[in-house]
């Protein structure tokens, strides 16, 4: 076992801080080095919050607004490119690099914590 796959405690996991966001725009984020989408994602009572993701192989523009996405909201804002991302929007990478987003299958309340 690496140190990468190695058992977390469960007071490690609920240090990770997922939520339930909704979408609510998504643009093409022409500065970042590979090929993404610049989102706003609101998360309810922790507000709204920006992003950027890899998915433009799988998803149109127009298919991500509305979508509710799970993401870590407790990561320090971090600068992509022209942007400072202010959480992480959470995927399945695939093969060459497709990332499929983790998302609901019902809908919830934005903000709901993910454990």
């Amino acid at each position: 076992m690496t140190k990468e796959n190695a058992p977390l405690t469960w007071n490690e996991f609920m240090r990770v801080d997922m939520r339930i966001g909704t979408v609510l725009t998504a643009e093409i984020f022409k500065e970042a080095r590979n090929p993404s989408y610049k989102f706003t994602v609101d998360f309810g009572e922790l507000g709204i919050k920006k992003s950027s993701a890899q998915v433009t192989k799988r998803y149109k523009l127009e298919e991500l607004v509305g979508k509710q996405v799970i993401a870590v909201v407790n990561f320090p804002s971090k600068q992509i490119a022209t942007m400072m991302s202010e959480c992480l929007i959470m995927g399945a990478v695939g093969d060459e690099g497709v990332v499929t987003l983790l998302t609901t299958d019902k809908p919830v309340a934005n903000g709901q914590r993910v454990g």
